[in-house]
């Protein structure tokens, strides 16, 4: 099985190489951000990419939606330090078939892509717990109205990128980006772009600077 491990921390890459060393029947590549994980899934091929959502330019949420659209068949697993519904949700909405914390034992994350191989599904015991009470009591977290590609916004203007930097990474026009910054700030109501910035970093949307 071809698998493609997709995080911008070297560190994160060795241990899951480490993790993996014992299991000769995956062939393992690597790639630190979203631009070389999109040009090595169209080279390779991979069955299974796990990635993480906090990456430099193409966000994971964005990525999952690429990936995604160019191979549909992709097996997509989520290892991120974000662990609360709001990212568990988009993420599955976005096509992941998965989703582990970071602070998951090596065990769960040898199960997660264990089961994605299969062609099941997989969502730390926790979250999928929380999941399942979703439906029934109402979700506090500010940034639970936010879709996929508010998020993404949020983020990269939470790493100081500017309304032009977040279209030509994301592939759309100022006009939109503009647009749906408004859209945000509504949901969040807020007026100021520094205020979007500054939820940003208070919720680990985008690291402290």
């Amino acid at each position: 099985m071809k698998l493609l491990i997709v995080d911008d921390h070297p560190i994160v890459r060795d241990g899951l190489r480490r993790l993996l060393a014992a299991r000769p029947e995956i062939a393992l590549s690597e790639a630190a951000t979203g631009e070389e994980a999109l040009a090595l899934c169209k080279s390779l091929r991979p069955q299974l990419v796990i990635l993480d959502l906090n990456l430099p330019g193409i966000g994971g949420l964005e990525l999952i939606g690429r990936l995604k659209a160019e191979d549909a068949a992709l097996r997509v697993l989520v290892l991120s330090m974000h662990d609360n519904l709001v990212y568990v949700t988009r993420a599955l909405q976005a096509g992941a078939q998965g989703y582990v914390s970071k602070q998951a034992p090596p065990e769960q994350i040898l199960e997660a892509i264990a089961r994605l191989a299969r062609g099941q599904t997989y969502i730390e015991h926790r979250m999928a717990e929380e999941l399942a009470l979703q439906n029934i009591r109402p979700s506090a977290h500010p940034l639970h109205d936010l879709s996929r590609r508010e998020l993404e916004i949020l983020r990269l203007l939470g790493e100081g990128c500017s309304l032009p930097q977040i279209g030509t990474t994301l592939g759309v026009s100022y006009k939109t980006v503009a647009n749906t910054c408004s859209q945000i700030k509504t949901k969040l109501g807020v007026a100021r772009t520094a205020d979007l910035i500054r939820i940003a970093v208070q919720n680990c949307v985008a690291p402290a600077r």
